[in-house]
C-alpha cells in the first residue's frame, strides 16, 4: 500500500468529493504531519518567527474549529500519535483529528469562506502533509 501525505487535494479528489453528495453528515479523519519549523511566505507578518509547524497549525486549528461549529459541525477528537500498534508505515503522523460536518456542502462552504482564507496560511506554514479520510 502506497501512502502519500499531501497539503492540498488533487483536482480529481475535489471533483469526486463534490459529486454525488448524499446530504448526510460526514466525519473527516485527519492524519497530520507537521513541519519541524513553520514556513510562512516572505511577505506574511509571521515570516521569520521562531515557531514549530505544530504551533503554526494550532493557530489554524483554533480558527477552523469556530468555522466548523458555525456551520453546525464539531471537532470530535484530537490527539497526539504515540505509537503504531498494528501494521507498518515508514513514518508516523503527529496528530489525529476528527471533524464532523453536517454534510459535504458545509465542508465546501468552510473551505471557500473568507474566514478560512484568512487562517489557511497557518495551516500551510505548519503542515508537512496529511491524509484526510471521509467517513
Amino acid at each position: 500500500m502506497k501512502v502519500e501525505n499531501a497539503v492540498m487535494p488533487t483536482e480529481a479528489q475535489l471533483k469526486g468529493f463534490s459529486e454525488n453528495d448524499h446530504g448526510n453528515a460526514i466525519s473527516m479523519v485527519n492524519l497530520l504531519k507537521f513541519k519541524e519549523k513553520a514556513e510562512y511566505p516572505e511577505d506574511h507578518e509571521w515570516h521569520g518567527k521562531d515557531m514549530s509547524g505544530a504551533e503554526a497549525y494550532a493557530l489554524y486549528s483554533d480558527g477552523v474549529r469556530k468555522i466548523i461549529e458555525g456551520l453546525g459541525g464539531e471537532m470530535r477528537f484530537g490527539g497526539k500519535v504515540e505509537r503504531l500498534m498494528l501494521g507498518e508505515v515508514e513514518e508516523l503522523w503527529d496528530v489525529v483529528a476528527i471533524a464532523k460536518y453536517p454534510n459535504r456542502q458545509a465542508m465546501f462552504e468552510m473551505m471557500f469562506s473568507p474566514e478560512y482564507a484568512e487562517i489557511a496560511v497557518h495551516r500551510e506554514a505548519g503542515l508537512a502533509g496529511q491524509l484526510n479520510i471521509e467517513t
